[in-house]
């Protein structure tokens, strides 16, 4: 059998950071060529970066949320761009905000099929939550490293509530473990 681990893929990466300030969204949104502005659907600006490909969500209090970024250098990356483009509309920006990584999603592959409603009753009901009418995955909730797995009948993971790339590699390290365990994972 293949390392689920060498499955793993980041799918996206959520930030947070700030600029210290109040920002008037209208007049950057003028501005700031390729910004997305609509105050009647969405409360902030949106400016995507294409390289490496993001999205920024700047709000009126200064803070800033980047999602859609495949790793922590792009979400780095993604949001020093956006500081240079506030700077070169002569908004002040520390030189260095503090970047705070909210959430990473990763999604993995056990390379075979599961029995989710075995998985369900092997793991308990108080880290689990399966009602297969309403979704077709399996929520379950880790306590180490603090991140919730789904699981699907196809083997297909996805894990979320990371707050680094290894937190993907130790989840998926514990569902084998216990899956194992329970021998929910043979063939």
């Amino acid at each position: 059998m293949s390392d689920p681990k060498d499955t793993i893929n980041i799918e996206n990466v959520v930030a947070s950071t700030g600029i210290g300030q109040e920002l008037d969204l209208q007049s950057v949104a003028m501005d700031l060529e390729g910004a997305d502005y609509d105050p009647e659907q969405f409360p902030g600006l949106v400016y995507r970066t294409q390289e490496p490909k993001s999205a920024a969500l700047i709000f009126r209090s200064g803070k800033i949320v980047c999602t859609g970024a495949k790793s922590t250098d792009d979400v780095h990356e993604s949001l020093h761009i956006v500081f240079e483009k506030l700077r070169d509309l002569q908004i002040p920006v520390d030189d260095d905000p503090e970047i705070t990584v909210q959430n990473i999603v990763t999604s993995a592959d056990l390379g075979r099929n599961l029995n989710l409603n075995a998985i369900a009753i092997g793991l308990g009901l108080e880290n689990i939550e399966y009602e297969p009418e309403q979704f077709p995955g399996l929520v379950y909730r880790l306590d180490e490293p603090a991140v919730v797995a789904l699981l699907f009948g196809s083997g297909k993971l996805v894990i979320t509530g990371g707050k680094e790339p290894d937190d993907a590699r130790e989840a998926v390290d514990v569902i084998v473990s216990r899956l194992s365990e329970l021998g929910l994972l043979e063939d």
